[in-house]
């Protein structure tokens, strides 16, 4: 009997499924080539649950990656609820920094499993464009950035990142990418 697609899941079988994105994640942050059979097995699933779950490394690489991503964009709302539109939008980059460079290894993991669907950025657009567009339309509200800046603009403009090598003084290197791209978006905006 096959379970509808809609059906919703066992809490076993959901608590099986959170433990494998759990132990990929750290995993594949290690090494983009960690064995699959590995990652069940620390994850305390039979090879069958696994498949079940994830039948292929770029299934399971897609969704570690789409669930990593919905959390640094769900960080865009909350820093807009206690800071200004300008730093909440700065702040948010140098978390997305914070994240590209610790996930190095899950980064390798998902450019060798996308590398079929060409673009790494199609498959986060979702999450990370919603948390863009709240972050430059606050900001744009506000007069902090030159008007008509969309969410393409702005990932194509911190682009950069993904080139920087996480195991040099990555921090300094991106913090001064942002700036730029910061002192970009200001440029040309509302006199206050």
């Amino acid at each position: 009997m096959q379970q509808r697609k809609d059906a919703p899941m066992r809490s076993d079988a959901q608590r099986n499924r959170e433990r494998i994105l759990e132990v990929a994640l750290e995993e594949l942050t290690q090494s983009a080539d960690a064995p699959l059979s590995s990652i069940a097995k620390k994850a305390g699933v039979g090879q069958g649950t696994f498949y079940r779950n994830f039948p292929n490394r770029e299934a399971l690489v897609l969704e570690v990656y789409r669930h990593e991503v919905q959390q640094v964009s769900d960080t865009a709302s909350q820093l807009l609820q206690t800071r200004a539109p300008d730093q909440a939008l700065r702040e948010w980059m140098d978390r997305l920094a914070q994240y590209a460079m610790a996930k190095a290894g899950l980064a390798d993991a998902m450019r060798q499993a996308t590398s079929a669907h060409g673009s790494l950025a199609a498959l986060g657009r979702g999450s990370v464009t919603s948390a863009v567009a709240l972050l430059l339309k606050a900001n744009e509200e506000a007069g902090t950035i030159r008007p008509g800046v969309t969410p393409d603009d702005f990932v194509l403009a911190i682009a950069g990142l993904w080139q920087i090598d996480p195991h040099s003084d990555w921090q300094s290197r991106a913090g001064r990418l942002l700036d730029l791209v910061m002192d970009g978006l200001r440029a040309g905006a509302p006199s206050p």
